[in-house]
């Protein structure tokens, strides 16, 4: 039976204020508040809270449907203060039981590409708060704009998460179809979900375009393009930001009507709703390797809006360089403006491709302005990071930095050797069975421990040795 895989991604940019060389050292605040409040009430009034409205009603009448909804940590922080209508929604949604809630790093940021420990770090953080605010434990995980690679897989399954959502790039799947599970070339735990873009950008780009060919769109046609997908092919992942139903694609447009025709039409014709970590737990038709991060944006489908020139590139090591520092501090503020500097946006800015030309940069009067701005307030917010230190000269600070992570990289290996040998015991030391004895009318078996080998007495020994080496 084909299943529908509908997932819908919210986050809110955090806007930097025009910051000057004059201002580094002086002004330690670096965000528009008021443009931060006026754009999330904007998109919350035209579309969030219209379309969560949307998603409750179809989950109350369909028994057939299921959602799928990811929030980046800074986008959710923003909606608690500005906007707590759309967490109540969310909160609503998640009461009817047909929605599960996907992980992502916390900062909508790159840390995947930056930073390992950083990355880590802020997924874990984006997945307490999941299960704070709505009770579930993420199982699921989708990185900011479905960047993925092999590499990055890998380190999501150690996390522990079952699936992961991407891009069903073309470059990269070749003849294979988007409308299979797969799994993570290095590490087969981890289950792919393959975006298909064009059914995708069929509703969030085209729906409200006249001069496309299939203009208008209607919720029959496009379930019968779904249902004229080969047999085989059972699995349509439909994934797209919330804001396309009512900014991208305006409510007058009935976006919102089509979407709430879908759930019948689609049990007409015996095709199902399913949640991302129910199509994880379905066995996979192979692996996809992916050896290059690929994403969703532009048509290239990779990281190149974001890393693609030497301004780009220079912004991102020059934030990536203090990453250590940041998360061994204790000061909430540099945290945070830590997490608003990450977001992904903040680089996007400054990209010089062919076909940015119109595209909308806020403040800035282009990519070099936007880098700027950027590098001003980068400065800044180094030398606040670095004054934490109380002076300490950086070989010093690094000295520091690399002690820690090699005492953290030796309990480890210590951990690893001792499950080794904790194994090798139980091979040379095993507890056996003893033959049944007649007690009375009644038969009884026992379990005894057979003397211990000498080669169990010196593996013994040497895990206490271990153990006191890591205490001390």
């Amino acid at each position: 039976m084909k299943k529908i895989c509908l997932y819908f991604e919210i986050h809110q940019i955090i806007h930097l204020k025009r910051y000057r060389f004059f201002d580094i050292g002086r002004d330690h605040y670096y965000f528009d508040d008021y443009e931060n409040e006026r754009s999330i009430n904007d998109i919350a009034e035209r579309s969030y809270v219209p379309a969560l409205s949307t998603l409750i009603e179809m989950a109350r009448n369909n028994d057939n449907f299921k959602v799928a909804l990811s929030l980046s940590g800074v986008g959710l922080e923003q909606l608690e203060f500005h906007a707590p209508q759309v967490i109540d929604l969310l909160q609503e949604l998640n009461s009817t039981g047909k929605v599960e809630f996907l992980c992502e790093p916390y900062s909508h940021g790159l840390g995947s590409l930056g930073n390992e420990e950083s990355f880590h770090s802020e997924v874990m953080r984006m997945k307490d708060k999941i299960k704070e605010l709505f009770g579930q434990t993420p199982k699921v995980f989708r990185n900011s704009s479905l960047i993925y690679s092999d590499e990055i897989g890998s380190r999501v399954a150690e996390m522990g998460f079952k699936g992961m959502l991407t891009e069903g790039a073309k470059h990269v799947l070749g003849w294979k179809s988007p409308h299979f599970v797969y799994h993570c070339a290095l590490d087969p735990r981890l289950k792919l979900l393959l975006r298909d873009y064009k059914l995708s950008d069929d509703i969030s780009l085209r729906f409200n375009d006249s001069s496309w060919s299939e203009y208008p769109l209607f919720a029959d046609r496009y379930m019968d393009w779904i249902s004229a997908l080969p047999k085989e092919e059972e699995v349509i992942n439909i994934f797209m930001e919330l804001s396309a139903l009512g900014i991208f694609q305006p409510l007058s447009s009935n976006i919102l009507e089509f979407f709430k025709a879908l759930p019948p039409l689609a049990k007409e014709r015996g095709i199902g709703f399913a949640t991302p970590s129910e199509l994880c737990a379905e066995k996979s038709v192979g692996p996809l390797e992916v050896p290059y991060n690929i994403s969703w944006v532009d048509e290239e489908r990779d990281t190149s809006c974001w890393l693609g020139n030497q301004l780009q590139r220079e912004a991102f090591n020059k934030l990536y360089s203090v990453a250590e520092r940041v998360m061994i501090c204790n000061d909430r503020r540099i945290k945070q403006d830590w997490d608003y500097l990450q977001a992904s946006n903040n680089f996007r800015f400054m990209c010089t491709k062919a076909g940015y030309g119109n595209f909308n940069r806020g403040i800035y009067d282009g990519p070099y302005d936007a880098f700027t701005n950027y590098m001003n307030i980068l400065g800044d917010f180094i030398s606040r990071v670095n004054n934490l230190y109380g002076g300490a000269e950086n070989e010093e600070v690094n000295s520091l930095i690399t002690a820690l992570q090699n005492q953290g990289d030796e309990i480890a290996a210590k951990d690893k050797e001792i499950a080794r040998l904790q194994k090798l015991l139980a091979k040379y030391n095993p507890v056996e069975e003893a033959k049944p004895k007649a007690v009375g009318s009644k038969t009884t078996r026992t379990r005894t421990a057979p003397k211990k080998s000498a080669v169990a007495k010196v593996v013994e020994g040497t895990v206490a040795v271990i153990k006191k080496a890591k205490k001390g």
